[in-house]
Order: structure tokens, then C-alpha cells, then sequence
């Protein structure tokens, strides 16, 4: 074999092993969430919906004591064993200063309020939480739409926050869906290691069944990712009534968030 025909068949080999490690490659980027995976972000769904509910009615508990209204005051939950504390005040430039403190009780429903007078000071979680809320807000909104939103903040295991931006609801019996985004924030909430847009478009559906009909479960579709997101197990745990979603992410595969927050391979 001339050296001409040997470089043509070991080109032509180069080329087969190439477009071999293509498909593997593409293979492996569209290969199917694995159940561990699965898992965590149903975990950080969930966490989602307590911070969600822990905020709310911490919130409530609070108002009713009427405390004096400040524009500059900031709100922050975190979870500690099994039970929520949600605090409210005024960030200076090396400390928070804590007006209100609220603690679950017995239920998730249940809070107790302190009011310090004079505030008490933190300059750790509380403190890096809200400078992170504040920082992944600034850029939230360089792209939002004009319409509310509401922040939540989780810890990392590394000791980094979770911050998410999720948008209110508006209108009672809709459940908006979408235009969110999650900020991994560095432990002293003063850099943006990461932003993730979560879903692009804001979908406001009535979960109203027209008569003789009844709803039993949502879909829609992702085309930023080819995964289920840990908003869609928020959404799933806070939309009334409660019903599964499922999640289109092309390659005509799609996955289900189940009611309880579980998500499995639907197809």
C-alpha cells in the first residue's frame, strides 16, 4: 500500500472515530436526567415551597403586631432542624439590623413574632443573605418584566446561597409559570458566581375546568433546558389544586412532577 492510500484510510479512520465520540457526546448531553439527579432537584423544589409558605405567613404574623412601615426594610428566611425563621430589617454596610424576628411553632402556619428595640445586629446569614437577595435583584431587573416578584433565598452545601426570583401571583386561581431566574451567590453575598434563567416566557393559566370537565394534570414546554427545573416542583407544590405537571424538553422526551414533588421520566 502506497503511503497516498495508507494517509486516505487513516484519514477515513480519523473521521469514523471522530463522528463516533460526536454522537457519544451528543448522546451523553441529551441522555436522560439520572434518578439521583432527579432527586435534587426535587429537593430544592421543595425547599422552594417552604420558603415560600414559611415567608408568607411569617409575614402575616408580623403585620398583625402593626409595626411601623419602613420602604427600606428587608425580609430573609432560613431553615434550621425542622423549623423556619423569617427576619426583617434594615441593611447598613457592614450589618443587619433586625426589627422583627419570626419563628415557626407548632405548625407551619404558626409564627411568633420579637420585636427588638433597639435592633439586634447580624453580620452573618442574615446579613450575606439579604446582600445576596439585593445583588441578584439588581441584575433580575435589568431584564423583568413590570410586574412583581418575590425572592427566596436557599443555602448551598458549600456555604453559597441559592437565590431565586420567581414572579408573584397577581390574580387569585392563576399560578404564573416561568421568567425566573436562580443566582448562585458567594457565601458573603457580594458576587454572582452563577445565573441561571430558568424559563423564559411567563404563562398565567386558569385552572378552572370548563363545566362537566375536570383538569387533571398541566403541561408545558422548556426551551432553554433539557431538564425539569426546581421552579417546576414549586410550582407543582403551590398551585391549587393540586396536580401534576408535565415538562417537555424536546427529543420528544418529557418528565412529570408528581404532587408530593417527586419527578420521574415520563416518555
Amino acid at each position: 500500500m502506497s503511503w497516498g492510500k495508507l494517509t486516505i484510510v487513516m484519514r477515513t479512520f480519523l473521521l469514523f472515530l471522530l463522528s463516533c465520540c460526536t454522537a457519544v457526546a451528543l448522546a451523553e448531553k441529551t441522555a436522560p436526567l439520572s434518578k439521583e439527579q432527579l432527586a435534587e432537584i426535587s429537593v430544592r423544589g421543595r425547599m422552594l415551597a417552604e420558603y415560600d409558605q414559611a415567608a408568607w405567613h411569617a409575614t402575616d404574623a408580623v403585620m398583625a403586631t402593626h409595626p411601623k412601615q419602613d420602604s427600606d426594610s428587608r425580609f430573609v428566611c432560613r431553615k434550621a432542624d425542622v423549623t423556619w425563621t423569617c427576619v426583617f430589617g434594615r441593611l447598613t454596610a457592614d450589618k443587619l439590623l433586625i426589627d422583627y424576628e419570626a419563628l415557626q411553632g407548632a405548625s407551619a402556619k404558626e409564627f411568633q413574632v420579637k420585636h427588638y428595640e433597639p435592633p439586634m445586629e447580624d453580620t452573618g446569614f442574615f446579613f450575606a443573605a439579604v446582600k445576596g437577595m439585593l445583588l441578584a435583584g439588581k441584575d433580575f431587573q435589568l431584564t423583568a418584566e413590570k410586574r412583581p416578584y418575590n425572592p427566596s433565598v436557599l443555602p448551598t452545601p458549600s456555604g453559597q446561597f441559592y437565590v431565586y426570583i420567581v414572579p408573584a401571583q397577581t390574580k387569585k386561581g392563576i399560578y404564573p409559570l416561568g421568567g425566573d431566574a436562580r443566582y448562585l451567590v458567594s457565601a458573603d453575598g457580594n458576587t454572582v458566581v452563577e445565573k441561571r434563567q430558568l424559563h423564559k416566557t411567563i404563562l398565567e393559566t386558569d385552572q378552572q375546568a370548563p363545566a362537566g370537565a375536570k383538569i387533571v394534570a398541566g403541561t408545558h414546554s422548556h426551551v432553554l433546558t433539557d431538564a425539569p427545573e426546581d421552579t417546576d416542583v414549586f410550582y407543582v407544590l403551590t398551585r391549587k389544586p393540586l396536580m401534576p405537571e408535565y415538562i417537555g424538553v424536546g427529543n420528544k422526551r418529557s418528565y412529570v412532577v408528581e404532587t408530593d414533588g417527586a419527578i420521574r421520566l415520563a416518555k
